[in-house]
């Protein structure tokens, strides 16, 4: 099964502060941010950086997750690489990740295996941002700026929805986009069952009624 958003962009963020400063991301009512408003996430998303000691996000375009196959690796493999490549450069000594892996120890050595230097330690855990505010405060970055560069691409593609594949107005885009340019757009995920079935359904079966 594929998890995440089958149009646009997959965003990661990581959030450094102080052990000082800690405390600060509770008075402000960081939490996990799908449970809070677009609103108070904007909010939250200014404060968290203008209060943090540091931070990097890194927005993997639809392209190169799909690039992703010819080098064999797994989207689990890729957010390891990703996430790697940010605590390189924010350099923490305790670092907090939301383990995309189902074992979740396994996850913090892959992690671990792929840095520069040698942090006192690392805390993998699933639900990460439901239990850690730091890593609430990496997440309601992360979401508001996806949730930026689609309002970004809305406005050049119209209306496309949330991007995931529970939304009904991004599968009907996903399928009338196909219908009437016989390919996927460039903002789609295609490596994606989404939109391969969609493919599938539009293009390569229509073909095949069209000899008859």
């Amino acid at each position: 099964m594929q998890i995440g958003s089958v149009l646009g962009p997959m965003v990661i963020c990581g959030v450094c502060f102080t052990r000082t400063k800690l405390e600060f991301l509770s008075e402000i009512g960081v939490k996990d941010s799908k449970k809070l408003s677009t609103i108070r996430r904007n909010q939250l998303s200014e404060l968290i950086k203008s209060n943090c000691y540091s931070h990097k996000i890194i927005v993997v375009n639809p392209h190169e997750i799909d690039q992703r196959e010819k080098k064999n690796l797994t989207l689990n493999r890729l957010e390891e690489l990703k996430m790697a490549a940010i605590i390189n450069d924010l350099r923490p000594n305790i670092i907090y990740i939301d383990a995309a892996d189902v074992n979740e120890e396994r996850f913090g050595r892959s992690i671990k295996n792929l840095l520069n230097y040698n942090p006192k330690r690392i805390i993998s855990k699933h639900k990460a941002d439901d239990i850690y505010p730091i890593v609430s405060a990496g997440s309601i970055i992360a979401k508001v700026k996806r949730d930026t560069l689609i309002d970004g691409l809305k406005e050049k593609y119209g209306d496309l929805g949330s991007g995931y594949p529970s939304d009904v107005v991004t599968i009907e885009f996903l399928r009338e986009w196909i219908k009437n340019h016989r390919k996927a757009p460039s903002i789609a995920r295609k490596s994606w069952n989404t939109t391969k079935n969609i493919l599938n359904e539009e293009i390569a079966n229509r073909k095949i009624t069209e000899f008859f």
